[in-house]
């Protein structure tokens, strides 16, 4: 491991000001919509018939599949910029920090009747709101990981590149994506369970006192819920649990497989992990086939293609003049545009918080404190389980095979699914709902920490390994030496999505639908969703800002030191 000291200075400045604009007009521009909007309903009603599961869940694996396809353009084109760019990444990763802070439901007024007056005679403004919703659940810990995979890439390894000069393109496909494979690959399998988490809130909610539907499994089982159908949400759980289990094995698992081939180290393991499924896919005659005359032909053309467009675009850059020119006037007026929104919308915010009551602002503090407790309960219990389960996971091959699938399955059960259950066990035992609402942000949140935790292990060199074995590094010194160095890059990953995600799961962990009445306690979530239900806006402004303005300000003040840290003191040298 390479050890330096890292001395960093922070001071509040005109860059954190603009930060803050920015989270204000975020989170205006997305209820102004709704202030004045006219909010129409979807006019479909969710039937809790079983026989409609296995369209409903057709029709939620496609909707899911689109918002991870946006996802994985999202990461590679974003994370890639943040991690080259010095100047943008000052401004692009506190704004990743306020998006991935800002709950799904705040983005409803926006999304929804933007999308629908865009298409007011059909449902697709409704399905495509919907889909950008699940994105909103998916993108950002992705992006962290894929970021943060280029920014502790090994120096011998970028020397390498330049020695046998490789252009950005080049570099991008045969080092940087490579590196970060394994780590993308578990992030890519906790956005799905994250889709799947929000998947209710997504299908089925109210917005200005009105419903909007959509038909899905996550509609289908809230709809249950609500009228305290027992027989429909089992046999909707159940449904659930096959199309998981179906989707591990015939697409994740045989994932996972395959980018363990891309694991940095000198000496192969001894023992390679296996899919049943990958093996007769490439064995398959079919699809050796369409690889070699369809897949592989469109490839190259296409990378031949990108390879002489970014040699020509470098040649311009090498060639281009410095001085005032059309580009220098442009990007001027582009900022003027910006700041002129930012002040546009700060000024329309305050005036939007100003018909705020007494009331209300009483409210907020109480609730930030109460949130701010049940989300530091959760990342603690999570983090005393996941860390030694990940790494026997991630280093144990014979561990990894009985308990990866489990993991990967239990992982993708959606805790809200399961809500209901668990409140009716609560509500007059164990404190009712300020302790169930803690194990929902257990139960949504704990796999972003596992799975990056086990993406790190996994990826600890074998030459490591045996180095430590011969020097006789066993017991907590083995932790300490080589355990926790190696897995601290991918662990704050873990830990940074995972904060965000419990408080994003506060909004349906602390009001809560169920056997037709609502359920509530005092927190940030419930002040949300009780200000998107009701169509209170300015509610709604002040309660998301204060959460993005602590979200932010934890990622700033700690997560933020520690990533620096990660990157000079936690990163492995060939």
């Amino acid at each position: 491991m390479k050890l330096e000291k890292t001395v960093v200075n922070r001071k509040l400045g005109v860059l954190d000001i603009i930060i803050f604009l920015v989270i204000v007009s975020i989170l205006y521009l997305a209820i102004a919509p709704g202030i004045k909007g006219n909010v129409n309903t979807s006019g479909i009603q969710v039937s809790t018939d079983i026989r409609n599961l296995p369209i409903y869940v057709l029709k939620s694996v496609g909707r899911m599949t689109a918002a991870y396809i946006l996802s994985l353009i999202f990461t590679l084109i974003y994370g890639y910029i943040a991690a080259h760019n010095e100047k943008a990444e000052k401004v692009m990763m506190p704004i990743l920090d306020i998006l991935q802070s800002i709950p799904v439901l705040s983005f409803l007024p926006a999304v929804v009747l933007g999308l629908i007056a865009l298409f007011p005679s059909h449902n697709i403004g409704l399905e495509l709101s919907s889909i950008i919703l699940i994105f909103t659940g998916q993108a950002w810990n992705m992006t962290f990981s894929f970021y943060h995979s280029i920014k502790i890439l090994p120096k011998d390894l970028e020397e390498a590149s330049g020695v046998f000069g490789l252009n950005k393109w080049q570099k991008f496909k045969r080092l940087e994506v490579p590196f970060a494979v394994i780590g993308l690959v578990w992030n890519s399998m906790m956005s799905w369970s994250g889709g799947w988490f929000f998947l209710m809130a997504c299908e089925m909610f109210t917005l200005k006192g009105k419903d909007f539907r959509l038909e899905g499994i996550g509609s289908f089982l809230q709809t249950a819920a609500s009228q305290g159908d027992k027989k429909a949400l089992a046999c909707g759980i159940a449904a659930l649990i096959f199309v998981i289990v179906l989707l591990d094995q015939l697409v994740w698992k045989p994932v996972t497989v395959w980018a363990d081939k891309f694991k940095m180290e000198l000496t192969e393991s001894g023992e390679a992990p296996h899919s049943f499924v990958l093996t007769l896919l490439r064995r398959s005659v079919i699809v050796d086939f369409l690889v070699k005359k369809i897949y592989e032909p469109i490839a190259e053309n296409l990378n031949e293609a990108i390879d002489r467009f970014v040699v020509k675009l470098a040649s311009k850059e090498k060639t281009k003049e410095k001085g005032i020119g059309i580009g220098f006037i442009v990007r001027w007026i582009v900022r003027i545009l910006i700041y002129g929104v930012l002040l546009y919308s700060g000024f329309n915010a305050f005036k939007l918080l100003m018909q705020l009551s007494k009331n209300e602002w009483g409210r907020i503090l109480p609730s930030v404190g109460y949130s701010f407790l049940r989300v530091a309960a959760a990342q603690v219990i999570a983090l005393i389980w996941t860390v030694p389960v990940g790494v026997a996971i991630g280093m144990n091959k014979k561990v990894a095979n009985v308990l990866q699938p489990i993991i990967q399955v239990v992982a993708s059960i959606p805790a809200t699914a399961l809500f209901p259950v668990i409140l009716i066990y609560f509500m007059n035992k164990l404190g009712g709902l300020n302790i169930a609402s803690v194990i929902l942000m257990l139960m949504g949140t704990q796999w972003y920490i596992l799975f990056n935790v086990i993406a790190g292990a996994m990826a600890i060199p074998e030459d490591l390994k045996a180095a430590a074995k011969t020097f006789g590094i066993n017991g907590w010194k083995r932790w300490k030496v080589l355990i926790l160095p190696s897995i601290f890059p991918y662990l704050l990953t873990g830990m940074v999505t995972a904060t965000g995600g419990c408080w994003n799961a506060s909004i349906v962990s602390e009001y809560v639908n169920f056997g037709g009445r609502t359920v509530s306690t005092v927190g940030l979530g419930a002040l949300i969703s009780e200000a998107t239900e009701k169509g209170n806006y300015p509610l709604l402004l002040i309660a998301t800002i204060i959460m993005c303005v602590v979200v932010v300000g934890v990622n700033k003040t700690l997560w933020k030191r520690l990533y620096v840290l990660s990157e000079e003191k936690f990163k492995i040298e060939l």
